[in-house]
């Protein structure tokens, strides 16, 4: 038993590169036999879950494992209770900036262990699912538009952890990691975007159309999504059903008239609306300061209150988003939150995205700010997860953005019949002009 505890001392020495002192090994270790191969392939097929809260094992039952040491075939596993675990801390976040509010958000976030670890794991798929969205988008099987959330991720994760799964949602056609966060698995999105049948929108709706309860899709008109989600808002009003509509644009959109003209209705009849403006830096190649007077966004309502809010804390974006949704449900009508947030990539994957801003640039925000890395150091610094523990989350996420994008491009399209259904949603079939005289369509609701 000794020599074998040497053995695994001298193997974690070699993979870590630290002298690692293995000290009262009898609360950690304990003795298992292989699982059977089938019993392996199907739990590596799960989606990973927040482990759940164990105390240490009994001394009897280490005992036992113990005097099973000499089987032949027994391993000996060293493991870390997940009862030295701290299960929830309180964190510092940064205050947000006021407009005709005498109050905001708080300026402590408490983030339980099961909430970080579930932050984590939605904010890496978003980012692994983008990642690969950019390679199959440079291997020129995903064609047309894609606009891509890495280094946003903050800002979807923090959002939905505010609010309901019953409010609603409506974006601009930056939309896959919302897409996600909607509940939509990432081989639907991924398959969307290479256009197969087995995509959210069945192969037809492309990187900005995707939809899923409660979640009206990306839009690619600027600013088109704003009024549509005043409208929303209207219909929450209307039915009296206590829901809010988050309506998201970026900061290019921002100058849109139709933006204003959604403020001002929203403002007049006390619309449960937040208006969130994404200000990741730049409008397509221009920066805010060339393209805004005034870079100061969540004052643009100038009659509606407003927060400015650091959009690459997820902490602080779910806090100010409680702060908003519950100021809506109290009945005192719309809000605007400006999130300060950054892309990494381009404005689209046809923008290499360093014509107008430098790598040094890119590679500075990802280096301080970035909003997986500033979760996943909270967590380790106070206790709340292990290295090892990130390290399975991030292999088994890796597994499942390959299977998806494999499901992704084997897919079949849809077939050219297919082409026009779902024009309307429940009329009777009508004949559409295909794509050449010669060939009539039905579209079939």
């Amino acid at each position: 038993m000794k020599n074998m505890l040497t053995t695994i001392s001298n193997a974690l020495c070699r993979m870590t590169g630290r002298n690692v002192l293995l000290v009262d090994l009898s609360e950690y270790v304990s003795v298992t036999s292989p699982a059977p191969a089938s019993t392996v392939a199907l739990t590596q097929r799960q989606p990973p879950k927040p482990p759940p809260v164990r105390t240490r094992v009994p001394a009897e039952q280490l005992v036992k494992n113990q005097a099973e040491t000499d089987r032949p075939g027994a391993r000996v596993v060293v493991s870390r209770s997940f009862a030295d675990f701290t299960s929830q801390a309180s964190f510092d976040i940064k205050e947000c900036e006021l407009h005709r509010l005498e109050e905001g958000p708080p300026l402590k976030a408490e983030l339980t262990r099961e909430q970080g670890l579930q932050y984590y794991r939605v904010m890496q798929t978003v980012r692994r699912m983008e990642l690969k969205a950019d390679q199959l988008y440079k291997q020129k099987i995903i064609r047309g538009f894609c606009h891509l959330y890495d280094g946003q991720e903050a800002c979807a994760v923090g959002i939905e952890s505010g609010i309901n799964p019953s409010d609603h949602l409506i974006t601009a056609y930056r939309a896959h990691g919302y897409t996600y966060t909607r509940g939509i698995a990432v081989k639907e999105i991924l398959a969307e975007l290479t256009g197969r049948r087995g995509g959210v929108a069945k192969g037809k709706g492309g990187s900005m159309h995707m939809y899923a309860p409660n979640f009206y899709g990306g839009n690619g008109i600027v600013g088109a999504q704003v009024p549509l989600g005043a409208g929303i808002a209207l219909a929450c009003q209307y039915k009296g059903n206590n829901q809010v509509c988050v309506s998201l644009y970026g900061d290019g959109a921002a100058n849109q008239g139709q933006l204003y003209e959604a403020f001002n209705m929203a403002a007049l009849w006390k619309l449960p609306c937040i208006f969130v403006c994404e200000n990741n830096k730049y409008g397509m190649g221009t920066s805010v300061e060339r393209a805004s007077a005034s870079t100061e966004y969540y004052k643009r309502g100038d009659y509606i209150p407003g927060i400015r809010v650091d959009g690459m804390d997820v902490l602080c974006v779910r806090e100010a988003t409680k702060f908003a949704a519950d100021h809506c449900r109290a009945g005192k009508g719309p809000i605007i939150m400006e999130l300060q947030t950054y892309r990494y990539h381009g404005h689209s994957m046809s923008d290499p995205g360093v014509s107008y801003r430098t790598r040094d640039e890119i590679q500075e925000v990802r280096s301080k700010s970035d909003p997986i890395t500033m979760l996943k150091e909270r967590m380790l610094t106070n206790n709340m997860a292990s290295v090892e523990e990130f390290k399975e989350i991030d292999i088994a996420i890796r597994k499942e953005v390959e299977e998806a994008a494999l499901y992704a491009t084997s897919d079949p399209e849809p077939p050219l019949e297919e082409l026009c259904n779902h024009i309307f949603s429940n009329d009777v079939p009508l004949e559409v002009r295909g794509t050449n005289p010669w060939v009539t369509l039905k579209s079939v609701s």
